[in-house]
């Protein structure tokens, strides 16, 4: 049963101070319809202002100590949890998320705030000597200090949770924040913006500043005082903050195309549950979802079978009932790109075995087979509920088709000969391959990221902050 709806107004966080804009941002509510929220959408003068008093308060957080930043962390993780049920009626509301799975994102991003808190404690310098000729007796100190100004740019997907792996390492390592949230979900980022607003971090550290990239975008990425750019995003645009930025530290996790290769030997019921869950989860709208599954031609009319029977269990519902899976695409445009793209594979003599009808920013869990290797869909990002089987006759035709195209975020290998899914994942081009499993980016204890188009560096709690500190040597 749907809740009520809430009514909210939220406004700009900058230099310490809450403000109002000229322009807002409606919030679509994707579990009533409507309208439910107005966030204030900064001009570029106001984009310029967060950028000046990141600027002015640098000094001040780099005199902060690893313990008082800690402090910082925990303290945001309490006030997230605390707020956990409002939290998760808004990420419903703005991102079509299943209460269940909303729930389950405020947990991660609490977590993420409490294990930068621990991960930043290694950063602990070094001692080094010269060893060569001119520099014998130098003794030296290395030392590690915060780049500057983190410029958090975040997706619509995991409005909390990304949110978190880009702010707590910038917060744990003493760089001042500018967080511009994706524009169709901002408000879960004005919670987040509030719970930090109370902590006794100096005005300017943090700053919050919602807006429409075609009017503040450039601004922020193109300013020589950002020093870090943290991205999470699609590749179109991941490209052109890339074009604009000047000499920034650039840290981008950016769009995917996860195939998923599946060899006769494979557990086939086990490769059904998890292409699934890849696929559906969400309704595919993670840069991790499995977006093709690459079937030997000998079980690909097995594994469509299998596939087809785990669907029930991913089955758009109203987003308030704890047993829902799925629920709606994030705007009408992306349930377009979707079905335009199912629509090109069937007329290219794909078997629509369930699914492909499209009602509004509803799409329904879709079953594609026999997908011919030249659809778009096979080698382009859908962001969508669409499960994709194509075939491949041996492993270098599978191989070929898996790293064609210019995206490589994840892969999985679904074998059970350890030498050919050890061989296979050596030669699969993308950032994380996953044997036996679906891709998940889970917490970030190990690192992930993207090849080629699907991004620039490596994401993961210790190695984003790690991305967000530079070193100093000094010589004795």
């Amino acid at each position: 049963m749907s809740q009520q709806p809430l009514q909210r107004r939220e406004r700009l966080y900058i230099d310490g101070e809450w403000l109002d804009a000229d322009d807002v941002l409606e919030v679509t509510d994707l579990a009533d319809g409507g309208s439910f929220a107005q966030v204030a959408a900064a001009s570029p003068e106001q984009a310029d202002d967060a950028l000046a008093a990141a600027e002015r308060v640098q000094s001040e957080l780099r005199e902060t100590t690893i313990p008082q930043r800690a402090d910082w962390l925990d303290a945001i993780a309490d006030g997230l949890l605390d707020r956990k049920e409002e939290l998760a009626e808004v990420i419903v509301r703005e991102a079509g998320k299943p209460i269940s799975s909303a729930r389950g994102e405020v947990e991660s991003a609490a977590e993420r705030f409490r294990r930068a808190k621990e991960e930043v404690r290694s950063l602990k310098g070094e001692f080094r000597e010269g060893t060569t000729a001119g520099h014998e007796g130098w003794e030296a100190i290395v030392k590690h200090e915060p780049m500057g100004t983190v410029l958090a740019i975040t997706p619509y997907n995991y409005p909390v949770a990304t949110t978190a792996l880009s702010v707590a390492p910038a917060i744990a390592t003493g760089n001042a924040v500018i967080l511009k949230p994706a524009s169709d979900t901002p408000v879960s980022a004005a919670i987040l913006a509030a719970v930090i607003s109370e902590l006794d971090m100096p005005d300017g550290a943090f700053n919050f500043v919602p807006g429409r990239g075609s009017v503040i975008g450039d601004v922020l990425s193109g300013d020589d005082r950002i020093d870090v750019i943290s991205m999470t995003g699609s590749s179109g645009a991941g490209k052109h903050v890339a074009k604009e930025s000047g000499m920034v530290n650039l840290h981008m996790e950016l769009g995917g195309n996860a195939p998923a290769v599946v060899f006769p030997d494979a557990d086939l019921a086990d490769v059904a549950g998890q292409c699934a869950k890849g696929s559906f989860k969400y309704a595919g709208q993670r840069c991790s979802a499995v977006s093709r599954v690459l079937a030997h031609e000998s079980v690909h009319d097995e594994v469509v079978d299998l596939l087809e029977a785990e669907m029930d269990s991913w089955q758009p519902g109203d987003l308030f009932e704890e047993e829902t899976t799925m629920g709606p695409l994030i705007n009408e445009g992306q349930a377009e790109w979707v079905e335009e793209l199912v629509e090109d594979a069937v007329e290219k003599g794909a078997d629509l075995v369930r699914g492909g009808e499209r009602d509004g920013t509803e799409f329904e869990p879709t079953l594609l087979a026999n997908v011919p290797h030249d659809a778009r869909i096979v080698h382009e990002e859908q962001f969508g509920p669409v499960a994709v089987v194509t075939t491949f006759e041996d492993e270098e035709q599978a191989l070929d088709i898996a790293n064609h195209g210019d995206l490589a975020l994840d892969a999985s290998v679904f074998t059970s000969d350890y030498d050919r899914a050890m061989d296979l994942s050596d030669r699969l081009d993308a950032g994380a391959v996953r044997i036996n499993g679906a891709p998940s980016h889970g917490l970030g204890d190990i690192p992930f990221g993207g090849n080629k188009s699907s991004g620039i560096g490596r994401q993961g709690l210790h190695t984003t902050i790690e991305e967000m500190v530079r070193k100093k040597s000094i010589i004795l």
